[in-house]
């Protein structure tokens, strides 16, 4: 099997964001993906299978499967129009946040991400006591967001 590692963000080998892309025929067992990314080590691990004009796209991090990773998406789509659709400007991913586009701008490649707006979430003991600060305001999508009043905090 052919994989691709990609440094994202970067005009230099070994810097930037690098990240592994398999672009497969048809999906490898779910333990098999997860354990690729594991033993890769990168924070995220791209898989992507043919699908209708498009293709799936999958993300895994050495310890489990993500539903967003950016970075990823740009290799990937850098991957299909470098080596397997040369001729195309667009590569569309269908993924667990939705339908996401890569484009080739010149030697270039750009993609919008979906809005994913945190939402007010409650601050417990524990999380006060592990920041050593109360925060203004406590958000939640994915991750965990904390608003401070100040730097210093």
């Amino acid at each position: 099997m052919t994989y691709y590692i990609v440094d994202v963000f970067t005009d230099s080998v070994f810097s930037g964001g690098p990240t592994a892309v398999f672009v497969m025929e048809e999906w490898l067992p779910e333990a098999v993906m997860q354990g690729i990314a594991m033993e890769n080590g990168f924070s995220e691990t791209a898989f992507a299978v043919p699908e209708g004009e498009g293709y799936r796209l999958r993300w895994f991090t050495p310890d489990a499967e993500i539903d967003l990773c950016g970075y990823a998406t740009l290799a990937a789509g850098y991957v299909i129009m470098a080596h397997y659709q040369p001729a195309a400007v667009q590569v569309r991913f269908r993924t667990l946040s939705g339908v996401l586009t890569v484009s080739r701008q010149g030697e270039l490649y750009a993609m919008d991400l979906p809005a994913l707006r945190p939402e007010p979430y409650a601050l417990t003991p524990r999380m006060e006591e592990a920041l050593g600060a109360v925060p203004a305001a406590v958000y939640k999508r994915r991750d965990l967001t904390f608003l401070f009043d100040s730097e210093e905090q």
